[in-house]
């Protein structure tokens, strides 16, 4: 079954950083590539990451490059996302999701997603 859970977010100071961890199933690794969306009520989403499941190579929205950072461990069950520098407009929740192409980030179009896990930047 394709699944996706999200764990790691919080309250952090600007400035600050923080870890979002995603679990996803092996079956979702053998179909799709994970990545990262937001989403504030009221606004667009926007896509944030995403990386390969076939030969992890990353990809980033203008807003985060050079402050995030997605990886994916070596059982190749856990998706992080690692966030340095977090100012208030990162403050959304987070959503891990399964994507057909990484290219299609920059597009929003995503297969499946999580429950989301909420970050807020604030002093």
């Amino acid at each position: 079954q394709v699944q996706l859970v999200e764990s790691g977010g919080g309250l952090v100071q600007p400035g600050g950083s923080l870890r979002l961890s995603c679990e996803v199933s092996r079956v979702t690794l053998d179909y799709y590539h994970v990545g990262w969306f937001r989403h504030v009520p009221g606004k667009e989403r926007e896509g944030v990451s995403c990386i390969s499941s076939s030969d992890r190579s990353t990809y980033y929205s203008d807003s985060v490059k050079d402050r995030f950072t997605i990886s994916r461990d070596d059982h190749e069950t856990t998706v992080y996302l690692q966030m340095n520098d977090l100012k208030p407009e990162d403050t959304s929740v987070y959503y891990c999701a399964a994507l057909l192409d990484c290219d299609q980030l920059a597009r929003n179009v995503y297969k499946y997603w999580g429950r989301g896990t909420r970050v807020t930047v604030s002093s």
